[in-house]
């Protein structure tokens, strides 16, 4: 048995005994859910560059990443926040992305969806409407160029330049029109990115979710459903059930997941989740049960995983990633606990360790002996022998 002797907050050293959980593995009999895992990117440590201004990938590893996600069932939804898309990742690196894996993803027949934004374009007083929409255009067709579908990410040039709700209404309603196949909307809170403060016209939720749901209802043959990023599971239920016929409800709520996907006697979420990245085991194993309409297993598999979910995506939450790619190393998908901005130390050695104490409760480890092995380096570095 592999043991760490991980620091807690009072200053003491708890020994964590690790234990081997299940390997993941695909259901037979297939979901009924929709589940796109927003998935992270490798970051080269041997490029000759500076990770802060000129990150490169590891496209081997990326690529494989995404495959290991497909494999167990998952949707990839790609360029988005997990991604670190507009947080050290470019559009000309996203879009680099985007056509990588959607190549993957036609050759294996798997369902892949891709983040359209305007973050080529920087926020300031002197962008227009109108360059929010040209913007939003250009990515769209360079997307839509490669085969993928959209998702319309939320915009931080938007959020500035918008004067009022109906400037929303106006971009989303000209975007949405020229797309050649519904897209994903995403209604990304501020909790994840500050930026977005006050989006769709209002920094009240409730009076912002009246504008996103009336350009989804003058919409909606173009609108294949919404992912709300908002961290509460009373809004996210509030506008699924005001949804029109047919467009779906994409949680993004890594803190309530398993009741939103599970959902109730008036409906339920699909998922486009940055916690199934690191979870996708323990995922897809839940999303099985749910199929075959075993409530118990689907509890079982999933539940343990929300004290980790919420630790990973604690406030400050812009800062997910770190715990997302510490999991991803520890696992064996990446030789190295090295991202993309440096943003490794985005997070405190007693996040990472209690990280390590969650995923072990939670058997997200498959390879104990290789965990503690990936982990003891690390804390080495900070000062920590574990």
């Amino acid at each position: 048995m592999a043991t760490l002797h991980l620091p807690t907050a009072d200053g003491t050293i708890e020994p964590v005994h690790l234990t081997a959980g299940p390997t993941p593995a695909r259901s037979p009999l297939g979901w009924n859910r929709i589940a796109y895992a927003a998935a992270h990117v490798v970051a080269d440590p041997r490029a000759d560059s500076d990770p802060w201004l000129d990150p490169i990938i590891d496209w081997d590893r990326t690529l494989a990443f995404r495959e290991h996600l497909w494999s167990l069932g998952f949707g990839v939804a790609e360029a988005m926040d997990t991604a670190q898309r507009g947080m050290g990742l470019d559009w000309n690196q996203s879009l680099d992305l985007i056509q990588r894996s959607v190549s993957a993803a036609k050759a294996g027949g798997h369902l892949i969806a891709c983040g359209a934004g305007t973050d080529h374009l920087l926020p300031g007083p002197d962008v227009t409407i109108d360059d929010v929409i040209a913007a939003y255009e250009m990515q769209c067709e360079a997307v839509e160029a490669t085969g993928g579908r959209i998702i319309l990410m939320a915009s931080r040039a938007l959020a500035k330049a918008a004067k009022s709700p109906d400037d929303y209404v106006r971009v989303y309603t000209r975007i949405l029109g020229g797309l050649s196949q519904p897209a994903i909307l995403h209604w990304l809170g501020e909790m994840f990115d500050p930026a977005l403060e006050g989006y769709w016209g209002s920094d009240d939720h409730m009076q912002a979710m009246d504008t996103g749901l009336s350009v989804i209802a003058e919409n909606a043959a173009k609108v294949d459903g919404i992912k709300i990023s908002l961290l509460s599971a009373d809004k996210e239920i509030a506008m699924r059930r005001r949804l029109p016929d047919g467009v779906k409800m994409y949680t993004g709520d890594d803190f309530n997941y398993p009741d939103l996907i599970a959902g109730d006697e008036e409906g339920f979420s699909h998922a486009l989740l940055g916690i199934f990245d690191p979870i996708a085991g323990a995922a897809a194993k839940a999303l099985g049960a749910l199929s075959s309409g075993d409530e118990p297993a689907y509890k079982t598999a999933f539940e343990p995983t929300v004290p980790l979910s919420r630790h990973i995506f604690k406030a400050p939450t812009r800062f997910y990633k770190t715990g997302v790619v510490f999991m991803a190393y520890l696992n064996g998908h990446q030789d190295h606990f090295t991202m993309i901005g440096g943003q490794e130390s985005a997070r405190s050695t007693l996040h990472l360790a209690d990280v390590i104490r969650l995923a072990n409760s939670a058997n997200l480890f498959t390879d104990p002996e290789r965990v503690a092995a990936r982990a003891r380096p690390v804390f080495a570095a900070r000062g920590i022998e574990v």
